[in-house]
């Protein structure tokens, strides 16, 4: 007789009304997690057996492992989260500890002991895990008990030893830390027409601020096309891992040309791969966990199907679609016409239609209504009120919202228990919150109102929404409103065409680099022994054959390999994706709305918890995930713009 017939029979004989099929069910999921550390054949045996919870009450075995679950982790993760406060935010800075406490888990072998302790067999042996394609089949139909037994069965995961667990998160967040401080000196930057065009102790974080200056000298006119350009150049140079040793020593006494990568006009023979070791090192721990994940024993089978719960297939697909489509090129017309001149490769970037007006002042119309990030944080519950909330919950969400400044771009830290507050993290400029400090701010308004809604609303199993695309949604959609609450927004039809070409352009922008990290992985996979300058090299090659096929007919040569350009790869892996599937998503929500009331749809999707993204749009909006609508509003406001 087998280990599950044994431990089969051991249940029957214990409780003869309990349905044979769903006990062997029950047995066999216990089994495929058991190893001999957990017992013989007659310890598993023996636990089934005085661990079964008859059908007439498994709903109070749902109730205490819900409410146990949300206890366990949400209070561990409330812990980490102060412990990474001082690494995350500006403004305190202990160097001697910081790092120390951001590393400290308070329980780095959580994994192995819930199943040690046999929590994780007890739901198994009573809750099915479903698969993909059964919740994608079936989910639609599911009520909120079986979504929650399906939560539960895989909140449990895989079993990670505790010394990898602790090396992959000290991987992750070394690899995090070098990201947020990449803040490059460009006070020593020269134009090719001989502008030196900052001050000398301005340094731009890569490639968030680079690329946000570079936006914002669209409104000097032809004075601003060759900072572009070297701002492009920049770009260029940190990919390539070759900007000068003295460009990082801040010395802007010696001027730096990025086009040449010269240095008081001597070419520069400095290269620092300190990028691609961190890239690899993502990648190489991820192998190590390969073989506790047998059904999904690759990252990208972990983060597209168990993660985002959407297939590679699918999201390639979506990403190419985009690309390719008519109205893509119908929009870039309009963009070719407002520059007046042919596009070039730093355009890709390119994404205000409406108001043009130069950073500069946009800085100060922010600064008159939020001279710093306390002003913003005192000011949410009436940007709220002014956004369409009631009172209460103006209030209720707003003072559940905390603002502080990153270290890095800016980025949003959910609560785990209702209790808690969501953490709104932006960037600032050195004497006022600035328009990109506020644009960035208003982004991440929309994850934190997100947050606190799916924090509030759903029950425990469900708290959160289905995947990142769908809070990347909201944040773009908040993000939209940030010039209406200035009060220098575009009005009617005008104001929506706008919004749906800046998602256009915003995913296309980010779909090329998207792709690439995924066809990255996919050649690491291949070439598992790859060194630093090896993996620099395929990024630098992928990146020319991107732009070859999806952006050289419109925006001319790249010479600055512009899809490598993305720090998420290096950071946050694989993660590129959910910003064009969340800004198409934010189209189709934002279709929906119109004529209703955003703020009351806001509560009414965020509060639907974590269901399939599939079945999670379908309830929002009434359909899955479709680029249609946002294709078919940038093919009708092509027209529109560009008369």
């Amino acid at each position: 007789m087998s280990a599950i017939d044994t431990a089969v029979a051991a249940v029957l004989a214990e409780h003869s009304q309990a349905d044979t099929e769903e006990v062997r069910a029950g047995v066999t999921r216990v089994a495929e997690r058991w190893t001999d550390a957990d017992g013989d054949e007659q310890a598993m045996a023996a636990f089934c057996k005085d661990h079964w919870v008859p059908a007439e009450d498994r709903h109070r075995l749902r109730d205490r492992l819900e409410t146990a679950l949300e206890q366990i982790h949400g209070h561990l993760y409330e812990a980490r989260r102060v412990l990474r406060k001082w690494t995350d935010t500006r403004g305190d800075d202990l160097p001697q500890s910081d790092d120390l406490l951001a590393q400290f888990d308070p329980a780095a072998d959580l994994s192995e002991q819930l199943w040690k302790q046999k929590l994780g067999f007890l739901c198994r042996l009573h809750f099915d895990d479903p698969d993909l394609a059964t919740m994608l089949a079936e989910g639609g139909s599911w009520s909120s008990d079986q979504w929650a037994d399906a939560r539960l069965s895989q909140a449990f995961g895989a079993r990670i030893p505790a010394d990898l667990s602790e090396r992959s998160r000290h991987i992750g967040h070394a690899a995090s830390k070098w990201v947020s401080e990449q803040h490059i000196p460009v006070g020593g930057v020269v134009t090719a027409d001989g502008q030196a065009p900052f001050e000398p102790d301005r340094k731009l974080l890569w490639h968030w601020l680079v690329r946000e200056e570079l936006r914002g000298r669209y409104g000097d006119g032809e004075k601003g096309l060759p900072v572009q350009r070297a701002l492009a150049s920049v770009m260029g140079r940190a990919i390539e891992g070759r900007i000068p040793a003295v460009v990082w020593d801040g010395d802007a006494q010696q001027k730096w040309d990025p086009a040449g990568n010269t240095i008081d006009g001597v070419v520069n023979e400095d290269e620092d791969l300190a990028r691609y070791e961190h890239w690899l090192a993502q990648f190489r721990v991820q192998q190590e966990l390969d073989p506790y994940h047998p059904k999904h024993p690759t990252v990208l089978g972990r983060r597209f199907d168990l993660q985002r719960e959407i297939s590679e297939t699918e999201v390639v697909a979506l990403i190419e679609t985009l690309l390719d489509s008519a109205a893509r090129n119908e929009l870039l017309d309009v963009v070719e016409a407002k520059l007046g001149r042919p596009l070039e490769a730093h355009d890709v970037y390119f994404e205000e239609l409406g108001d043009d007006r130069p950073s500069r002042e946009l800085d100060a119309i922010v600064a008159k209504r939020f001279p710093d990030e306390d002003a913003f944080d005192a000011a949410l519950p009436e940007v709220l009120r002014g956004l369409g909330f009631g009172d209460e919950e103006a209030e209720f969400l707003g003072t559940r919202i905390d603002v502080e400044i990153a270290r890095g771009a800016g980025h949003a830290v959910r609560p785990a228990l209702p209790e808690f507050h969501s953490w709104l993290r932006t960037n600032r400029l050195p004497d006022t919150l600035g328009w990109d400090g506020f644009d960035t701010g208003m982004h991440e308004l929309g994850h934190c109102l997100e947050q606190v809604i799916s924090t509030h609303r759903p029950r425990p199993a469900m708290r959160g929404v289905p995947n990142t695309a769908c809070t990347e949604a909201f944040a773009f959609l908040y993000q939209h409103q940030a010039r209406a609450v200035l009060g220098i927004a575009e009005s009617g039809d005008r104001a929506s065409d706008i919004a749906a070409a800046t998602s256009m352009l915003n995913a296309c922008q980010i779909a090329g680099p998207a792709l690439l990290e995924i066809r990255i992985w996919r050649w690491l996979y291949d070439h598992p022994e790859a060194t630093p300058a090896e993996l620099r090299d395929e990024a630098v090659a992928e990146a020319g054959r991107v732009w070859d096929r999806f952006f050289r007919d419109r925006y001319g040569d790249d010479p600055y390999h512009l899809m490598a350009a993305y720090e998420h790869s290096v950071a946050y892996p694989l993660y590129l994706a959910d910003y064009v599937i969340g800004l198409v998503m934010a189209q189709q929500i934002r279709t929906f709305v119109e004529g209703r009331d955003l703020a009351a749809e806001t509560l009414r999707i965020c509060g639907i918890g974590r269901v399939t993204p599939d079945a999670w749009m379908r309830e929002a909006v009434g359909t899955g995930l479709d680029a249609s609508p946002l294709l078919d509003r940038v093919s009708a406001a092509a027209g529109r713009l560009r008369g």
